[in-house]
C-alpha cells in the first residue's frame, strides 16, 4: 500500500496503524513474516470505515485474534490485518449473562466469570487467544473424568458480526451452527458475543479451574512456542495417539519439532520457519495415512500460504 493510501486510511479511523509489522510478534508459534498494514481499530465504526476503504481499492483484509491457532507464511500477509484486542475488548455481566468484545482475552473472560461466581467456562483455562477466535473455531476440550466434549459454542446466545461489506448484524442461537472445531462464522468478522452461564460456588469454580489447569500442564506443551493442537481428532481416534504410534514423536525438520510431551503439538525450538512446520505437517499426514489409513485434517488456520 503506497503512502497516499496509508495517509487516507489514517484520516478515516481513530485506531492505531502500524506499517510493515512483524507478525511473529503476534503469534504463539513465533512464526510469520510482515504485514503490510496492521491496525488496532478503536470501535465498530473504525472497522466499517476500514472495510469500505479496502473494498474501494481492492485491498485484502485479514483478521487475527490472539494468534494462537495460526501458522502464518514466512512471506507475511499482504494488505490490511485487523486485530481487535485494543478496541473491542470490554466485558459486561448481567446476572447469568456475559457480553464480551471479540478482542477480549479468553483468560480475562474466565477470570471475570469466576469473580462473578458464574460457572461453565472453566474448561477454557489454559486455552490462549481471544474470545472471538475461540467462538469462531468453537474452542473446547474434553472433561477429565467423563471425557464429554464441551465447547464455548454450547454457551453462546448470540454473536454480533460484520460482513466484509461493512454490514453489521446479530446472529441468534438459531442462526448459529457450532460443530467440532468449527462454526458458520468464518465469512464474518466477529465483534461481540453474548454468553449464558450458570450461578455457581466460587470455591467449586476455582477448584475445577485448578484441577483442569494441572491436567493441562501435565499433558500439554505450555512453555515452548507452539500453536496448540495441529490436527483435529478424527472420529473415534486421538490425533496425538495416531502420531505417537506412527513413531513420529520427537521428529524435527529444522527447528520445528513434534513435541515429546504431546504428539499433536509442533513446537518452535528457536528459529522454525513456516515452511519447516508445513514440511513436518506433510510428513505426519503421509506417515499416519500409510500406517493407519486415517486422514488427518489441520486444526490450525494456515494464512498467506
Amino acid at each position: 500500500m503506497n503512502k497516499e493510501l496509508v495517509k487516507e486510511l489514517c484520516d478515516l479511523i481513530k485506531g492505531e496503524i502500524l506499517l510493515n509489522e512483524l507478525l511473529s510478534k503476534h503469534t504463539s508459534f513465533r512464526i510469520g513474516g510482515h504485514a503490510d498494514v496492521w491496525i488496532y481499530p478503536k470501535d465498530i465504526s473504525d472497522i466499517k470505515n476500514i472495510l469500505t476503504f479496502c473494498n474501494s481499492y481492492n485491498i485484502p483484509v485479514t483478521t487475527i485474534g490472539g494468534g494462537t491457532n495460526v501458522l502464518i507464511s514466512d512471506k507475511g500477509i499482504r494488505g490490511v490485518v485487523l486485530n481487535l484486542e485494543h478496541g473491542l475488548c470490554g466485558i459486561k455481566t448481567k446476572r447469568e449473562r456475559i457480553t464480551c468484545g471479540a478482542g477480549a482475552l479468553l483468560s480475562k473472560l474466565l477470570k471475570q466469570a469466576s469473580k462473578e461466581e458464574l460457572t461453565g467456562l472453566e474448561f477454557a483455562v489454559g486455552i490462549p487467544g481471544t474470545v472471538g477466535g475461540a467462538v469462531g473455531m468453537n474452542a473446547g476440550t474434553k472433561e477429565i473424568r467423563n471425557l464429554e466434549y464441551i465447547s464455548i459454542g454450547d454457551l453462546v446466545e448470540s454473536v454480533k458480526v460484520i460482513d466484509m461489506n461493512g454490514n453489521v448484524s446479530e446472529l441468534r442461537k438459531d442462526d448459529l451452527c457450532f460443530e467440532y472445531r468449527k462454526s458458520n462464522l468464518s465469512e464474518y468478522i466477529i465483534l461481540e458475543i453474548k454468553l449464558k452461564l450458570k450461578t455457581g460456588s466460587k470455591k467449586e469454580i476455582n477448584d475445577r479451574i485448578s484441577r483442569l489447569l494441572e491436567h493441562k500442564k501435565s499433558t500439554q506443551v505450555l512453555d515452548i512456542p507452539s500453536a496448540g493442537c495441529i490436527f483435529k481428532n478424527p472420529d473415534g481416534h486421538s490425533a496425538g495417539k495416531l502420531i505417537d504410534e506412527a513413531g513420529l514423536k520427537g521428529l524435527a525438520i529444522g527447528d520445528a519439532q513434534i513435541s515429546e510431551k504431546h504428539a499433536n503439538f509442533i513446537v518452535n525450538n528457536g528459529n522454525a520457519s513456516a515452511q519447516d512446520v508445513l514440511n513436518l505437517i506433510k510428513k505426519i499426514k503421509l506417515t499416519v495415512f500409510e500406517k493407519t489409513g486415517v486422514k488427518l485434517e489441520e486444526e490450525i488456520k494456515i494464512i498467506g500460504i
